[in-house]
């Protein structure tokens, strides 16, 4: 049976995670003490709560999906489709960058399952968008989530100091591809 967690350790475990996205998104290389530094914990604390690199940074990653699936409906819910659409491409972007880093961190076996994790999800979602777009007629009716996620797939290829630069414009030559123009 699992027992609920202490405040403190929800909230130790939090710091942990962002701290270990922060390290991910920004350093050539993914250091455990860095990461318990930045979160204001011990390596004990940490390894309590990921016992091995691997484990950290799957979490991370599949924090990233769950967050970036779960974005699309309250996009199209508050946004036109095409506006939805493109806030949520500005997510991929982040999303992304941390996919970059866990998998260039992590042993082939482990990137392999956590593309498993996020390839079905992260196609619904944007399926969901896609759908909205066409509906609104916004979309153009050629277009599926498969597409998009081939042309977004550039994204791996990004040199890290030219992703502030060129990841969202990139994005944005793409949104164009896809919207209608009837």
């Amino acid at each position: 049976m699992n027992r609920p967690r202490r405040a403190d350790a929800a909230d130790n475990r939090e710091r942990i995670l962002e701290a270990a996205r922060a390290v991910v998104a920004t350093a050539d290389e993914v250091r455990l003490n860095e990461i318990a530094k930045r979160a204001g914990v011990g390596q004990g604390t940490l390894y309590r709560h990921f016992p091995t690199r691997e484990h950290l940074l799957a979490e991370v990653y599949r924090q990233d999906v769950d967050e970036l699936v779960a974005t699309a409906p309250r996009l199209l819910a508050e946004h036109d489709p095409v506006t939805a659409l493109t806030r949520w491409l500005d997510r991929l972007v982040e999303y992304a960058r941390i996919k970059r880093g866990v998998f260039a961190a992590v042993e082939a076996g482990v990137r392999k399952d956590l593309s498993a994790h996020s390839l079905g999800p992260i196609g619904d979602a944007l399926t969901t968008l896609l759908d909205a777009g066409k509906a609104a007629g916004t979309v153009r009716p050629d277009v599926d989530a498969r597409d998009l996620i081939l042309l977004v797939g550039y994204l791996t290829r990004l040199e890290q100091d030219e992703w502030d630069t060129r990841a969202r414009h990139l994005l944005r030559l793409v949104l164009e591809g896809v919207r209608s123009r009837g």
